[in-house]
């Protein structure tokens, strides 16, 4: 008996598989996406252990919704979302944000960032680990995934104002570890 492997199931078929409930095509799909995946849940959770929660209640969202794709877009890109999205439920019930004034989010945008620029990205994500829940889940919707202060803001039940605030503190507080570890003691 042959079993498709991995890469020679085709997304459609995947799609198919899974919807009528077929395991070997649910395995599939996790086998493909759960790395690329749990990536993305590290980033938002403080530890190995609340990713792996966010990722098992991530696919459970996928092949609950999997009927809900439309084909508009890549799947991945569909998948990743319902994964972010499921890492802010976590955070939301994790912890609360706190905001920050209007001259203390300008003075610490103005700083100088470029300290950043010199570290390579495996670097760069051990640090943001680093940051608390709320400056970590800003940071990450921002800066990595792109979302807007708008879109952050209605995600995370917050204002503009406060998803600003906690970017420029993210990054302050960045800039700060990373002089720390790159200047010679």
């Amino acid at each position: 008996m042959s079993i498709q492997s991995n890469h020679t199931t085709t997304e459609a078929d995947l799609i198919k598989g899974c919807i009528a409930g077929e395991r070997r095509m649910q395995e599939i799909l996790y086998q493909r996406f759960s790395p690329k995946m749990y990536a993305v849940c590290l980033r938002y959770a403080n530890k190995a252990e609340d990713a792996q929660d966010i990722l098992q209640d991530g696919f459970v969202k996928v092949f609950k919704n999997l009927h809900m794709y439309r084909g508009e877009g890549s799947f991945e890109g569909w998948i990743r979302r319902i994964f972010v999205n499921t890492a802010i439920e976590h955070y939301r019930r994790q912890v609360n944000l706190y905001p920050v004034t209007e001259g203390h989010e300008n003075a610490l945008e103005a700083k100088d960032l470029s300290a950043l620029d010199s570290l390579n990205m495996k670097d760069l994500m051990g640090i943001i680990q680093e940051l608390s829940p709320g400056y970590k889940t800003v940071f990450n919707l921002y800066v990595i995934e792109g979302y807007s202060h708008k879109e952050i803001a209605e995600m995370i039940g917050i204002s503009e104002g406060t998803s600003k605030s906690q970017l420029a503190r993210a990054k302050g507080i960045l800039q700060n570890i990373i002089r720390t570890r790159l200047t010679p003691s």
